[in-house]
């Protein structure tokens, strides 16, 4: 930290923060939503399949129940995608998330199918959560009353000296992952990392790990990095059961009403829709094949990811070049520099990122709460706080983080005053 230039602009620091406030601002940074323009990109799912077009490539009637894996259309060019073969990947209704929770409390009320005794019947259990992480994940967990212990993030993945040590302990029962331009550190687990945890001894039999690859294809950049097989990985291991993998076309075509997808083993899978069978009779494949007609294939996924890149890369660009200029030589503040992905995490001093917060909020801009990418919001160091540049247009997002700018710097001024 720059403490005496700092002090030296202290008044002037102070005085943007006033004229930021007179400007009677009203913007919103809180949340990774793709803008209207990428929304527009899958304007033709609206007319899609089209009236007399539900019929499936295996002549399936997708206006009609059944078919609880989803139709192999769509879920040949997600395996495409992700390299796996098509029989490890279910389609499923538009919310990865839902599969997430299910599976957690299909654990704790029946166990996994490696499960000695449902996780309910267990005297406790503990969740490994690599941090600055996705608040969401750690939601789910929250809501079963499960111990979450942190381990920092690298720039390989998570911090594998510490998970090693955490699975000796048997009732650590998982783990959160985003593999890909991870939320919010943009980081990608290296293939050393994933064979690490594939191949890891874990004292509970039924560990699992939440393999969230929500970002698979969201690259800044003009090229796609390597989807690692983690499933094929373990399998190699002698560890088949460990992963449930997700992703789905949320932030590809419609946020709300895209389609998602589950992952693994054949063991897991067999598990997994013995209950969704229960739960439900199929889901809605008519959606399911208008993404197959949308996509064609795995390349014309990656066009689409293309076209959310180049309306993205401004953006993140606009936010990291405000960044540099406000903030370099004052020392008070780092970030990470993402090649792919919907955040940006900025770290500011130590026991100021709440107040960065609140300045910015009182002054017209919303940010993700403080402590939100650690479990039960409890940043130990009130540090981090998850940028999200896709919603806003680029004029209202220099706006915005010029003023997150100016809100980091009083903050630091206030801290050594």
């Amino acid at each position: 930290m720059n403490t005496e230039l700092l002090q030296q602009n202290a008044a002037e620091i102070r005085r943007a923060y006033e004229d930021l406030k007179a400007k009677d601002l009203n913007l919103d940074l809180t949340r990774g939503k793709p803008s209207a323009e990428q929304l527009d990109f899958s304007d033709e799912l609206l007319s899609l399949p089209g009236a007399g077009n539900y019929v499936a490539k295996d002549g399936t009637d997708t206006r009609n129940y059944g078919n609880l894996k989803g139709i192999k259309d769509i879920r040949q060019i997600w395996a495409d995608v992700q390299g796996l073969p098509v029989e490890q990947v279910l389609a499923e209704d538009s919310s990865s998330l839902n599969i997430e929770f299910d599976l957690v409390s299909w654990a704790f009320h029946f166990g996994t199918n490696d499960s000695p005794r449902p996780w309910s019947q267990e005297e406790k259990v503990k969740w490994i959560c690599p941090v600055p992480g996705y608040d969401r994940h750690f939601s789910i967990t929250e809501a079963f009353g499960v111990e979450m212990i942190t381990v920092p993030m690298t720039e390989d993945g998570c911090d594998m000296d510490a998970v090693r040590e955490l699975v000796k302990d048997p009732q650590v029962k998982g783990m959160w992952v985003v593999p890909m331009f991870s939320n919010p550190t943009g980081v990608t687990f290296s293939e050393e990392t994933c064979r690490a945890l594939a191949a890891m001894d874990t004292a509970a039999p039924d560990f699992r790990i939440m393999w969230d690859n929500a970002y698979a294809v969201h690259t800044l950049t003009d090229s796609f990095p390597e989807i690692h097989n983690v499933i094929a990985f373990a399998e190699e291991a002698g560890n088949p059961n460990r992963f449930w993998c997700f992703s789905s076309t949320s932030k590809i075509t419609f946020a709300g009403s895209g389609v998602s997808f589950f992952a693994s083993s054949a063991e897991n899978l067999a598990w997994y829709e013995k209950t969704a069978s229960i739960r439900g009779i199929g889901p809605n494949k008519v959606n399911q094949l208008a993404h197959a007609q949308f996509f064609g294939d795995a390349e014309g996924v990656r066009q689409v990811m293309l076209k959310h890149s180049a309306s993205l890369a401004p953006k993140f660009q606009a936010v990291l070049r405000i960044l540099d200029e406000r903030l370099s030589d004052y020392g008070v503040a780092s970030w990470t520099r993402p090649e792919g992905g919907y955040f940006i995490s900025l770290d500011v001093l130590d026991g100021t990122a709440a107040r960065v917060i609140q300045l910015a909020k009182d002054a017209g801009i919303a940010l993700t709460g403080a402590g939100s990418t650690f479990p039960l919001h409890q940043d130990p160091n009130d540090r981090n706080i998850r940028l999200a540049p896709s919603l806003p247009p680029v004029e209202e997002l220099e706006t915005a983080m010029d003023g997150v700018a100016t809100c980091v710097l009083l903050a630091a001024v206030e801290k050594i005053s």
